[in-house]
């Protein structure tokens, strides 16, 4: 979730917008957006995806190597 939650936050500050106004335009909760901007680990996926979309981009399943 960090590396989501570092290109959110670059990408949002790319565009010069607010924490508060990127929340507006995505459609989530301010206090959503800032927990997924500090890397919060459990986080609804539907609305990690609702902020991804601005960038057109979509987070989904992928397959994590165990040793």
């Amino acid at each position: 979730m960090r590396k989501i939650a570092k290109f959110v936050k670059q990408q949002r500050k790319s565009l010069k917008i607010t924490q508060e106004d990127f929340a507006l335009k995505t459609g989530v909760g301010l206090r959503f957006l800032r927990e997924l901007e500090q890397g919060k680990e459990t986080l609804r996926m539907d609305k990690v995806n609702q902020v991804l979309q601005m960038f057109g981009y979509e987070a989904g399943p992928t397959k994590i190597e165990i040793d």
